[in-house]
């Protein structure tokens, strides 16, 4: 499908690249080990226009050195994105939406232009309405703060979830209702499905419940049954679906599986604009949010000394304030570019240099025999994407420090992610840590900071308290996950005394302090 678009792109240039040319390794090694890959996953060859799609929209990539394996923190934007963007700016006049005059009445049709095509892409059709969200996180907010809780209704969330649906429990909670963590089983981190069962069942259908779960972890990978949708709606559930992480190389069709909330950003699935989201609503459940407080654009009428307002109906009632009315449009041009390559074409790339990289990484060991190398969740292809979170581990079993690994891959131009991952209830099943370890943790008080927690949790049994995370996407190629796999098979042998102190401390999910 992008052969048309590789075409486009083929008299592209990236302006201001200093090249920087990547280590040299042996190249019969990695010869040899791409002809076993491409043996082993044959399916990779019909994703070949990705690879010339590398060369001519994403070349920045080998012009820098660099190798990107984060695209669960974020996509990559391909050029033509930007071009087709910075044209639409350039040759038009817009003005501030929702008016009549010229500019306001191009720029509104951009953005509900850019509306219809969100509900086209998702298959959508009339029964959901999309409200732009500044991320997946303020989508999730509207849904915390304007959901019925109340108490007798019940918040129901895995243990794997984002900390922005963890974040829910607390408007739950304020209006009285109670909040429920459904486990995960070990060491695949899969949802318990009996449990769920379980726990679905053990409600008054008198009151609103609310049951929540990402269709793709962003820690694990694990790709959860989205059965689950209409398993819990037979039970009187209504569903919140974190979309996140699935939808960037996965398709939904939301004909096929119809959640009551998705959430996602744009970002996550083509990098660029970034600052823009989507919660989408499906219209069976809009008159159940009551939104705790109104915004300009988000009324029809309101008087200071009448002391009322009337809401806008629909979508607008959620957008508060002036939407971001010029990065929309691009939100379009981004999904017209993943439709021009077709999303089983990246999916069936990506399971294929996950499966490789899986299959490679637990096969590393010390002289001594034992693992180097520790995977959280499933170790195959099956129902996961090409999310990896792992820790390393000496030839003594002690854990290497994580901020070390990722120190000496960033001098090696590897961008990975380290921490949590805004995760947490994943990471503590994933690692076996206990109530006990957590509220040690916790008993710190403010002055807790996460190096002293990290220290603290190590010196508990060898346990961590965060993990690196490897993530392949769209622009990913085999050199890429052939490079990382050199690094991670450097580390044979190696105690934390050989590879050396992390010289900067990560004192929260923000903050980094340079300790030199």
């Amino acid at each position: 499908m992008c052969s048309s678009l590789i075409k486009e792109m083929d008299t592209a240039t990236v302006a201001n690249v200093t090249a920087v040319p990547p280590p040299t390794y042996p190249p019969s090694a990695q010869e040899t080990a791409h002809k076993q890959f491409l043996y082993d996953y044959p399916t990779y060859a019909t994703t070949h226009c990705l690879t010339e799609l590398r060369r001519a929209d994403y070349q920045r990539l080998d012009a820098h050195g660099q190798i990107y394996l984060d695209y669960t923190g974020g996509g990559l934007y391909a050029e033509s994105q930007l071009t087709k963007h910075f044209d639409l700016l350039r040759n038009h006049v817009y003005g501030n939406p929702h008016s009549a005059n010229p500019t306001s009445q191009a720029m509104t049709e951009l953005v509900e232009g850019t509306r219809r095509y969100v509900r086209q892409y998702f298959n959508a059709g009339e029964d959901y309405v999309v409200v732009f969200t500044p991320n997946a996180s303020g989508a999730l907010k509207h849904v915390g703060e304007s959901y019925p809780f109340q108490s007798g209704g019940r918040y129901l969330l895995t243990f794997d979830n984002h900390n922005s649906v963890n974040g829910i429990r607390e408007f739950a909670q304020a209006k009285g209702a109670e909040f429920i963590y459904l486990p995960l089983t070990r060491p695949e981190l899969r949802i318990d499905r009996g449990k769920l069962v379980e726990l679905l069942d053990t409600i008054d259908p008198a009151y609103p419940h609310l049951f929540a779960f990402p269709a793709q972890s962003n820690f694990s990978g694990v790709k959860h049954p989205l059965e689950y949708v209409e398993l819990a709606h037979s039970k009187g559930w209504d569903v919140l679906l974190d979309a996140a992480a699935f939808v960037p190389t996965n398709r939904l069709d939301l004909q096929q599986v119809q959640p009551d909330f998705v959430s996602m950003s744009f970002y996550k699935m083509f990098g660029y604009p970034t600052g823009i989201g989507a919660l989408l609503v499906h219209k069976r459940v809009l008159g159940k949010l009551h939104r705790p407080w109104f915004a300009g654009g988000t009324v029809n009428f309101a008087s200071v000394q009448g002391r009322g307002h009337v809401l806008t109906p629909g979508e607008a009632g959620f957008e508060d304030g002036t939407v971001d009315y010029l990065n929309i449009p691009a939100v379009k041009i981004g999904l017209q570019h993943l439709e021009s390559i077709g999303i089983e074409t990246i999916g069936e790339r990506v399971r294929c240099l996950t499966g490789w990289l899986l299959d490679n990484l637990y096969g590393l060991r010390h002289s001594n025999g034992r693992a180097l190398i520790r995977i959280y969740g499933p170790t195959t292809t099956v129902d996961r994407g090409g999310t990896v979170t792992l820790n390393f581990y000496g030839p003594d079993e002690k854990l290497l420090d994580y901020r070390r690994i990722e120190e000496l891959a960033n001098q090696q131009g590897i961008s990975l992610r380290t921490g949590c991952f805004c995760n947490p209830g994943a990471g503590e099943i994933a690692e076996g840590l206990t109530p006990e370890d957590m509220h040690a943790g916790m008993s710190g008080g403010a002055d807790m900071n996460l190096p002293r927690f990290v220290q603290m949790i190590q010196y508990r049994g060898n346990k961590s308290a965060g993990a690196i995370r490897v993530s392949v996407g769209l622009a990913t190629n085999f050199a890429d996950v052939y490079r990382f796999l050199h690094f991670a098979a450097s580390f044979r042998d190696q105690t934390n005394l050989n590879i050396g102190e992390v010289t900067f401390d990560i004192e929260s999910c923000r903050v980094i302090r340079d300790g030199s």
